[in-house]
């Protein structure tokens, strides 16, 4: 016995943005000249200025492929607490690493 159809409903309601959503694609075509008079109402605009900001540019750390081989009980307590295991192994031995070159003078 075929299922009885059911009929689609339908409602095309314009997409509107939620509250405190942005709409960075007009913000991008937006000028400066344009934006500030906005600023005054903005609790997220501290008034910051950047114009004496001393930015230094970080080169990002390379990382490298490696092949180790662990214990297994090792890589089973790393694994067990979820993803990012590889990154955990990594962050300790860097605080390993750092502390012999504190230590070293």
């Amino acid at each position: 016995m075929p299922k009885p159809r059911t009929p689609k409903l339908s409602h095309n309601a314009p997409k509107v943005r939620p509250a405190g959503k942005a709409d960075f694609k007009k913000l991008a075509a937006m000028t400066d000249d344009e934006i500030r008079p906005r600023r005054p109402g903005d609790p997220n605009f501290t008034g910051t200025d950047w114009s004496e900001a001393n930015i230094e540019i970080a080169e990002p750390i390379v990382k490298t492929a490696v092949s180790i081989r662990l214990d297994s009980d090792v890589i089973e307590f790393f694994k067990d607490a979820g993803k990012g295991y590889q990154t955990r192994i990594n962050q300790i031995l860097r605080a390993y690493m750092e502390y012999q070159q504190k230590k070293a003078g």
